[in-house]
């Protein structure tokens, strides 16, 4: 598929490129678009997505000169915020490959991910206000519940900017590797990893990770209960148990 995000089929996951490297992948509505057109397919047929930026950067931000146009009805339309939002509660994992510039609305697209690898070269947060506008696309939820009230407090309010080391060591991110081309491998590896196991298993921790804390223990026991009667639980238990004996 040709435009601004680029996706490829590659066996143990589906992979998308934000491709708008002349613009530093920044954020724009046909960018938009094309990750509701793919999560609609997702939705239908599960698969664990990785995300990546096209270049040196993930994503330096929504397209500035779209959201100079903007008015009160489009924040209210939350055009990027239902994009977002629905990259979170896809089925299967979503892991991104973060190198260069994350910032705005590329952090959060970024914040969306279920897991986030990176480089040192990485800088990550949302300097909205200094655009006179505020990080209202997921970032005043979400990054509180990566990184925690403090820092987030400190990047939302001051426009911080963290580094690739400082984005590690805040748990933001949970690989550091030294080239973008290395964190792509390493979330590569993720995926297929997450490949060997039971898909159904996989979706079940998810909504359950994703559950709020009211919903605990109920809804990990209503879902331990499903698979529990699974026949994936028992051919895979039962190949480990065999294992087990000729070990």
């Amino acid at each position: 598929m040709s435009g601004p995000l680029l996706i490829e089929d590659r066996g143990t996951h589906v992979l998308a490129t934000l491709d708008r490297p002349e613009k530093r992948n920044a954020i724009d509505q046909d960018l938009i678009d094309a990750l509701h057109a793919l999560c609609a397919e997702l939705e239908q047929v599960p698969r664990t997505l990785v995300l990546r930026g096209a270049g040196s950067s993930f994503a330096a931000g929504a397209d500035i000169a779209q959201l100079r146009e903007r008015r009160a009805a489009d924040a209210r339309a939350g055009i990027n915020t239902h994009a977002f939002t629905r990259v979170a509660e896809l089925p299967m994992p979503v892991i991104a490959a973060l190198d260069g510039f994350a910032l705005g609305g590329g952090a959060e697209l970024a914040y969306a991910a279920d897991i986030r690898v990176g480089t040192p070269a990485l800088r990550m947060g949302n300097p909205e206000t200094g655009l006179g506008i505020i990080a209202a696309a997921g970032a005043s939820w979400r990054l509180r519940e990566l990184v925690g009230t403090p820092l987030a407090t400190e990047m939302l309010l001051t426009g911080r900017v963290l580094s690739g080391d400082e984005a590690y060591a805040a748990g933001l991110i949970t690989q550091l590797h030294d080239t973008g081309a290395e964190a792509f491998t390493a979330a590569e590896a993720i995926a297929a990893r997450i490949a060997k196991l039971d898909p159904e298993a996989t979706r079940a921790s998810k909504r359950v990770l994703r559950a709020p804390a009211s919903a605990h223990p109920e809804i990990d026991l209503a879902e331990q209960a499903i698979l529990f009667e699974s026949p994936e639980k028992m051919r895979r238990m039962t190949e480990f148990l065999e294992r087990k004996k000729t070990s």
